[in-house]
């Protein structure tokens, strides 16, 4: 009894308790871009769904699954939100997705944090141009 206890404490302390937290995106109305030179234009609209209780931000990066190593940037938003809610679209600019050769896959991974805590991250991806 005392080593469940102790192991569902250990599950709260690191987050897993709320590794339920998932997002999804869609592009939006960003210019296609093909031409391995991306655009600064506006995040497309999260729908977020299990974000912690007590999270004051969440962090979102975007990288390029194709192209690992090319950075995309992001935006750090400050909310207060918990459960299901939408971050919406052109909160803060990022490079564009803009594969030189045929499609890519992109991954945006979404940070929900309390402070310096992390409390949870998601992560969802789609491929440009779809």
């Amino acid at each position: 009894m005392k080593i469940k206890c102790i192991l569902a404490a250990l599950a709260l302390s690191t987050g897993a308790a709320h590794a339920d937290m998932s997002m999804s995106f869609n592009w939006g109305n960003i210019p296609l871009c093909t031409s391995g030179k991306p655009n600064r234009v506006g995040n497309p609209a999260f729908a977020m769904k299990g974000v912690p209780a007590g999270t004051t931000k969440i962090v979102f990066k975007m990288k390029d699954l194709d192209v690992p190593g090319y950075n995309h940037g992001g935006g750090t938003v400050s909310v207060e939100m918990s459960g299901n809610g939408t971050i919406p679209a052109g909160v803060f600019k990022y490079k564009s997705p803009c594969p030189p050769n045929g499609k890519h896959t992109y991954q945006w991974t979404a940070t929900a944090k309390s402070g310096s805590k992390t409390l949870a991250t998601a992560a969802a991806q789609r491929k440009y141009p779809e």
